[in-house]
């Protein structure tokens, strides 16, 4: 098989995948039967400058010529050879944001990211008008919140793109996005397709909100259509690396140009590429420092809700997205002070260290056996905000009654009940519009620790969880895939996903156990309860602006990798929409891997347990 392999490379017979999460950037190289054979990757951290979130783009540069160079390396070590070129090749990013440039391709203002929660009047007024709800976070609401702020560089505005448009641009010349990127920059027309046999179905911008958007903008924005990426679908020739990209991404000069491109897509996307969910009735959640759900409709939903986004699959069809800003990352933070117990401990007794993955598996192990409303326990993991349950600025905390049971088991278990908190609290939308999912596929890297994880994510949705193993990595792997599928477009991507990729995977199930459901249940009464303790943990410890960039790692997260509108205050915290009584079949209703060792088992980069 390595000489399979080296023969593969040598010819040229590889595919290259690349993905900029929020806190690395990871580059894949996949065989033949699309499996990875080599990897590199490359840390970066979020700045945050004059208010706003951002990566310079030298950092962009760079750090995606170090993940390349990585994996070349790889490559030497395991086969002796250098490649010089690919298949095909892929980029992904973190979605949606603002990359603004000028006529001359110059960058007007820093790259404003997802995490930035600066548009909430752009993304009221847009969900109003367009009666279709647009978050904060997509490129859109930066714009026309850059027009109602009179910001002086809109009047010299030529294009704007996502980070997966702009790497993508650097390297073949084509200002182009996939659909499931470009359905986070503007809303996509959701409308039937035609198409013959062997040709993609063309899906682009919804032109009734193009033009009301345009009487929005005046003469601020002359021509919103034409500052927008072209849209492409999965499977259409998005363009090929040219001498200047191959450059770009690899100085030394043995890289050749000439390697066909797939569509740059969002990290949502490659997550539902990478677990076999772009089919209607399928779905996948992402945990990570971020988390959220997707799960792609058969119909439109009745009306708009804030909680969701609606966006699509690398194909074009619609998804119903329920994004958190707040994961895991809380649980990652008890992993370390209990791992450094137990170093500490190791130190002044001589002992055996403890590995980072045993300190996981302990402690999950102790959740599993814990009470199923976590003894009275409340954990909240809010790092940043939470528009989902509209808390502006939120405080990680851990609550608990002079009652209530407080045992490693209970802790545990409520970290766990509360990263599954918020996004239980969004997708019970979807369970009211009567969606419809077989199951939803995990992953992340909570999921490596077998059995609570999984076992507890079921009992909080009220569906199937499903495990997926095969050699998958994560949202790289994902548009490796798409961009294999290149030479596959004689059939739908989910076909081409279900059989040629996935055909002989072990699934591993959970289904919903009803103690554990009716325990989550009576923890969520509880959480909404406390929801109101957010605004006075906020009040009496806000500070001007994040200072430590080891916290702004913390709360960074992918990449879709962002928060759906903050619609402003609510007048009443404790009362999100109910999930209701779950019916069998029915759903409920877009980062980043932090430098820590043990916070690095929670990056989300669509790096799923496959």
């Amino acid at each position: 098989m390595s000489d399979d392999r080296r023969q593969q490379v040598e010819g040229g017979r590889t595919t290259l995948g690349i993905e900029l999460g929020s806190t690395r950037i990871k580059a894949v190289l996949v065989d033949e039967q699309l499996r990875p054979i080599a990897s590199g990757s490359h840390e970066w951290e979020n700045e945050y400058v004059d208010g706003r979130w951002t990566y310079p783009l030298v950092a962009v540069e760079t750090g995606v010529r170090a993940a390349y160079a990585d994996l070349v390396a790889d490559v030497e070590r395991q086969f002796g050879v250098r490649p010089t070129t690919f298949r095909a090749a892929g980029v992904s990013a973190m979605m949606h944001g603002y990359l603004a440039f000028d006529e001359d391709g110059e960058l007007l203002v820093p790259f404003r990211t997802w995490r930035n929660t600066s548009t909430g009047p752009a993304a009221e007024q847009l969900s109003a008008a367009l009666d279709f709800n647009v978050p904060q976070r997509w490129s859109i609401a930066h714009l026309v919140q850059a027009v109602l702020d009179e910001e002086p560089h809109v009047a010299q505005l030529a294009g704007i793109t996502t980070l997966a448009g702009y790497v993508h641009r650097m390297l073949t010349g084509r200002d182009v996005l996939g659909v499931g990127d470009a359905s986070g920059m503007f809303p996509i027309d959701s409308g039937p397709v035609d198409s013959g046999p062997g040709e993609p179905g063309r899906r682009d911008y919804d032109a009734a909100m193009l033009a009301t958007t345009q009487d929005l903008l005046g003469e601020h924005v002359l021509d919103l259509r034409a500052l927008l990426p072209e849209v492409l679908v999965a499977g259409e020739d998005a363009g090929a690396l040219t001498p200047e990209g191959a450059a770009w991404l690899d100085p030394t000069g043995t890289l050749e140009p000439g390697v066909p491109f797939c569509p740059p897509e969002g990290d949502a996307g490659t997550g539902m590429v990478a677990t076999n969910a772009v089919a209607p009735r399928t779905g996948n959640v992402s945990v990570g420092t971020s988390i959220f759900a997707m799960v792609v409709l058969e119909r439109a939903l009745r009306t708009p809700h804030e909680e969701l986004d609606v966006v699509t699959t690398p194909a074009g069809d619609a998804v119903a997205m329920v994004h958190c800003n707040n994961g895991a990352s809380e649980i990652a933070a008890w992993a370390r002070v209990f791992g450094r117990f137990a170093d500490a401990t190791s130190d002044r007794t001589g002992s055996a260290s403890v590995a980072v993955d045993d300190v996981y598996a302990t402690l999950l192990a102790e959740a599993a056996d814990a009470e199923p409303d976590a003894g009275g326990l409340l954990s909240f993991n809010y790092l940043a905000g939470e528009p989902v349950t509209r808390v502006e600025d939120g405080r990680p905390l851990l609550l608990r009654t002079p009652g209530a049971r407080f045992t490693l088991g209970n802790l545990v278990r409520s970290e766990v009940h509360g990263a599954f908190a918020t996004l239980a609290i969004g997708m019970g939308v979807l369970h009211g519009e009567q969606v419809a999912v077989d199951r939803m596929t995990a992953h992340g890297g909570l999921f490596r620790t077998p059995g609570a994880p999984q076992r507890l994510l079921a009992a909080a949705l009220r569906v199937p969880v499903a495990l997926e193993e095969t050699a998958g990595e994560g949202g790289a792997w994902g548009i490796a895939v798409l961009a294999a599928y290149l030479e596959h477009t004689d059939r739908p991507l989910e076909d081409f996903l279900a059989d040629t990729v996935f055909g002989g995977d072990a699934v591993h199930v959970a289904e919903p156990e009803e103690r554990d459901v009716r325990g989550f249940q009576d923890y969520l009464a509880r959480y909404r309860a406390a929801l109101p303790v957010q605004d006075v943990a906020a009040a009496a410890t806000r500070t001007a602006a994040p200072t430590d960039q080891a916290a702004a790692a913390d709360q960074a997260a992918p990449t879709d990798q962002a928060a759906p509108t903050d619609q402003g205050e609510p007048t009443d915290r404790a009362a999100p929409t109910d999930q209701g009584e779950p019916t069998d079949q029915t759903a409920p209703t877009d980062q980043g891997e932090p430098t820590d060792v043990v916070e690095a088992r929670l990056q989300t980069e669509q790096e799923p347990t496959r």
